[in-house]
């Protein structure tokens, strides 16, 4: 049960950060447990328990824990570019922030719905997507339409270990690793921090979908802060995005005219404009995260972290075993 002060910290953040978001053109996906909805498929993955659901066009991938089913990802069917989960549309955000868009690394795959958004409207960008979980991947392949195509690169592989092994650099990054509603401890401490902004090319930025309601939330964004100069935050109805770099702090005018530009050239089901609209900085909602808010660390040796990802990793055990 969270305590009454963190629910109170988290209403006072989204307060600061409520802004329209009609525009968007996106309605709220449905609960996995609708009375209208279909189990097509049961699945159990060394790493999930996996259920996925239609209803009408649209299909859920969700993971299953101490029976509470949490969704990581809905499609339509009918038409790939939307991203019926509001975050999902605010994850592109990014692209309005590096001086040029070549390249674009997603850690935390899902359905793949936001990485195949990006590689549909920006084909000649090239965008690499990571995912742990090798069942995910095939779901994803078979009921959601996502293939390997040229520029657009599956990696079934732990996010922190892909870094650590890779010399790539890339303009703009995406967290979104979730087992239901919280993010592998690995992949939000400051050492992993540290790997990704290694990564980045000068100019880039990472953006990250962080659950509020957490009480990891305030280390997360401590955290972030203590690798990343600058952060602005983006309200998506129960999830915060953030978009984290270094250097000097972007300047909104400038922000907005590259938004622009670049709506105009690729003409994005969900402009970039209008989703900046909603940009909150650090500033604006610094009284709302806790001043001792602590930085998260690996806390072990780094030969040990091999081992200790692993152990992360694997499946939570159910509350009946």
């Amino acid at each position: 049960m969270k305590r009454m002060i963190l629910q109170i910290c988290r209403l006072s953040l989204a307060c600061l950060l409520a802004l329209p978001t009609a525009q968007l053109l996106c309605a709220p996906a449905a609960a996995a447990t609708a009375s209208d909805e279909t189990l097509i498929l049961s699945k159990e993955s060394l790493y999930n328990n996996i259920y996925v659901y239609r209803r009408g066009p649209y299909v859920s991938l969700t993971f299953g824990h101490n029976r509470t089913i949490y969704t990581e990802s809905v499609c339509n069917t009918w038409d790939e570019l939307e991203l019926p989960v509001l975050y999902t549309q605010y994850m592109t955000v990014g692209l309005a922030y590096p001086p040029a868009v070549h390249s674009v690394l997603e850690i935390g795959f899902g359905g793949g719905r936001t990485s195949w958004y990006l590689h549909r409207t920006l084909p000649e960008v090239s965008v690499t997507t990571v995912e742990l979980d090798g069942a995910v991947v095939d779901i994803a392949k078979q009921y959601f339409g996502i293939k390997e195509e040229h520029n657009f690169h599956i990696q079934n592989e732990d996010g922190r270990l892909f870094l650590t092994r890779s010399k790539e650099q890339y303009d703009l990054i995406l967290l979104d690793a979730y087992r239901g509603p919280f993010v592998p401890f690995h992949l939000l401490t400051k050492e992993f921090y540290a790997v990704v902004k290694q990564h980045l090319k000068p100019g880039g930025v990472i953006v990250q979908n962080v659950e509020p309601s957490t009480m990891l939330f305030d280390s997360s964004v401590a955290t972030m802060g203590s690798v990343f100069a600058n952060m602005d935050f983006f309200r998506a109805e129960g999830n915060i995005v953030v978009v984290a770099y270094d250097g000097a702090a972007r300047d909104p005018k400038q922000l907005a005219e590259t938004a622009r530009q670049r709506d105009a050239a690729s003409h994005p089901r969900y402009y970039l404009t209008q989703l900046l609209a909603a940009r909150q900085p650090y500033a604006a909602v610094r009284q709302a995260i806790a001043p001792g808010a602590k930085v998260l660390t690996d806390d072990f040796a780094p030969v040990e972290y091999l081992k200790a990802i692993e152990n992360h990793n694997r499946k939570w055990p159910s509350v009946s075993q």
